[in-house]
């Protein structure tokens, strides 16, 4: 436990990472097989599905020789390009404390660039970084819902390659297993992800020993690592080559995964993960399915992966591979959660129920309302599309709506972080949309093949964010602008000489320098106050994590009155009768006898407001729907006292 006083000037003295220590190689070993579990299940599956997609009738191209070295070359140059060059090189130096993700980048922008007065020109740039951040965010609850859907039933559907009649059955067991992996979410991963990293170890060693022997028998398919033949691609098969990279992005799906784990994990077990297995396994198995495809041609389209293992080994290659499309589909599922509690925290979302499933594993929660969401949304997809290949053309255009949004983002840390000159930042970013774009405009073809489900789910969120965040933000200005001064109220309370109860009151307000309202109605009905009167503001930095140390801020005003101000970061969940005890070590001893005081706000329309009615209305339903200050907080519920107002918005 860490002993040291709280800082006591404005500015918090944040640790700078949150991975863990590498001693040495044991320790580099150790993180690095737990990256294979917990980073690289979404990417290290893209084999199941990636290839065949190329060549599948009727969007396809025709097996000829020149397209499967055009097609193996564009895999191999995707990945050298988007993985190892955007995101294991520069994406992942733009860490914020140590942890990466979308919205860890998010608050790294906007933590170097201070909100600019409304209604000026730096506002409108500082709410664009803003607004890409969160539809970025957004469509990452969309490849939540896709991923797991797509990767299981692409593993099942191995059974149909050893024989027709299993058929009918790929979609039912694919239900099953989807309906089974959400329903023990609630029982936590801590314990299951010990062997997720041996597990996964023996999925790429099985990928890449299922392409040697194609490889071996036909050698001058590694030819393809040679750039010329993407370009002699693209002049063979003109606009129909350039709408394959619509299928050749499924080979890098997952990858934002690199960036947003790096706090769990570190950078360097990440990259050394990937350069030593992961890498060199992709590699052997797409290789070796296009030599395939070149031995057996038209015949092994349907399923190349499949087609690799020898019919002996066919059932346990199932297996092994709906282990691996689990393990892939778990950490889109906890990503989810992690993302929604970091939503939560930044004012983005409602109160969730957030469940932490582990003691020692730091990270590892639970969130029911998201988990129901997600197995809704997985099954549904299941049962509509039915086959894998039909789920891959709505898989694209969310995995590329994050990553173009991550490149501008990145755009703004080199220009406000690093102090990069404009032409430098240019370039890079420059090259990475060059990558980028025409990949997302090669998916933008299928929208009415299914692209339009990721589109629709990311908008969905991104709206709900967009509302409640306006709400949120109207509610604290009326706040800010009928706030009483505290040193007032102080003065009032011992002029009247109210009378004082034993005990000690803890008033939950957002207002650091203000009489919170619930206190004010408090005193107006029941005309007393308790001997102590903690007033408690919670508030969440732009950092992942803040040190125990700098948790509390305490400062003892008069006649019984504190004020604490507690700081987390945005993947922390607070608890405010452990950080009350925690107070205790700086002088604010609250005793047992506490009670807690929350408001609660009724919200009615205000008939001046210019927003739109539908926005009041949507705010008002996601208030009525959020989880209680109590369970959020979690307070004793047999000592809390909720005073209501009504509010016009």
């Amino acid at each position: 436990m860490d002993d040291r006083q709280p800082t006591s000037g404005s500015e918090m003295a944040y640790q700078d990472s949150h991975a863990p220590v590498i001693r040495g190689p044991k320790d580099l070993g150790r993180l690095s097989l737990a990256a294979l579990g917990i980073v690289f299940g979404d990417i290290g599956t893209s084999p199941l599905y990636a290839l065949r997609e190329c060549f599948l009738p009727p969007h396809g191209v025709g097996v000829l020789a020149g397209n499967v070295f055009g097609v193996l070359s564009l895999i191999f140059w995707s990945l050298t390009l988007v993985v190892v060059l955007k995101y294991l090189i520069v994406v992942m130096r733009a860490d914020n404390r140590g942890d990466g993700g979308i919205m860890a980048l998010l608050t790294l922008v906007t933590r170097n660039v201070p909100r600019p007065p409304r209604g000026t020109k730096g506002y409108r740039r500082w709410g664009v970084l803003v607004t890409l951040g969160l539809f970025g965010a957004a469509l990452l609850f969309a490849e939540g819902m896709i991923t797991p859907a797509i990767s299981v039933l692409s593993a099942v559907e191995g059974l149909q390659v050893a024989t027709p009649v299993f058929q009918p059955a790929v979609v039912p067991i694919t239900v099953l297993i989807l309906l089974g992996l959400f329903l023990v979410q609630r029982r936590g991963t801590a314990a299951v992800g010990r062997i997720f990293g041996p597990l996964m170890l023996l999925w790429f060693v099985v990928i890449a020993a299922l392409g040697l022997p194609a490889i071996w028998r036909h050698p001058a398919v590694l030819a393809a690592i040679d750039p010329r033949h993407a370009v002699a691609f693209f002049t063979a098969n003109g606009l129909h080559g350039f709408l394959i990279l619509g299928a050749v992005v499924l080979c890098f799906t997952g990858t934002e995964a690199l960036y947003a784990d790096m706090g769990h994990l570190g950078a360097k077990p990440i990259r050394f993960a990937w350069s030593t297995v992961v890498f060199p396994a992709l590699l052997l198995n797409y290789f070796g399915q296009g030599a395939l495809v070149l031995e057996r041609g038209a015949e092994v389209v349907p399923n190349p992966f499949y087609s690799l293992a020898p019919e002996l080994l066919l059932y346990p290659t199932v297996a092994i591979a709906t282990a691996a499309a689990v393990i892939a589909s778990q950490a889109l599922i906890s990503g989810a959660f992690s993302l929604a509690q970091q939503a939560i925290q930044l004012g983005y979302c409602p109160r969730l129920t957030i469940v932490h499933t582990s003691a020692e594993a730091r990270g590892q929660i639970y969130v029911p309302e998201i988990n129901s969401i997600l197995m809704v949304a997985c099954i549904a997809l299941v049962l509509a599309f039915r086959e894998s290949t039909n789920l891959a053309a709505a898989y694209g255009i969310a995995v590329l709506g994050t990553m173009m949004t991550t490149s501008l983002l990145v755009f703004a840390v080199t220009r406000q972080v690093w102090g990069w000159r404009l032409w430098q930042s240019v370039t890079l970013v420059g090259c990475f949309l060059a990558i980028e774009v025409p990949f997302f405009l090669a998916n933008t073809t299928k929208l009415l093949h299914g692209a339009w489900v990721p589109l629709g789910v990311g908008l969905l969120f991104f709206t709900l964010m967009r509302v409640w965040k306006w709400g949120r933000r109207v509610l604290n200005d009326q706040l800010e602008a009928g706030r009483l001064p505290i040193e007032l109220f102080l003065a009032d309370a011992e002029r009247r000489h109210l009378h004082r109860v034993p005990g000690t009151a803890v008033v939950m307000t957002s207002l650091e320098h203000g009489t919170p309202p619930v206190l004010l109605h408090q005193v107006k009905h029941n005309k007393v106050l308790h001997e102590k009167v903690v007033l408690l503001t919670i508030r969440t930095e732009g950092v992942p994590r803040v040190p125990r140390a700098e948790r509390v801020q305490v400062t003892e005003l008069r006649a019984g009155f504190f004020q604490v101000v507690a700081h987390y970061g945005f993947m922390e969940s607070p608890d405010v009768p452990s950080l009350l005890r925690w107070a205790e070590r700086f002088g604010l001893q609250v005793g047992k006898d506490v009670s807690y005081f929350l408001g609660r706000e009724t919200l009615l329309r205000n008939e001046k407001s210019k927003a739109p009615g539908w926005m009041v209305h949507l705010f008002a339903f996601l208030a009525r729907n959020a989880r209680p200050a109590t369970h959020f907080y979690h307070l004793p519920p047999n000592r809390v006292v909720e005073l209501g107002a009504q509010v016009g918005i």
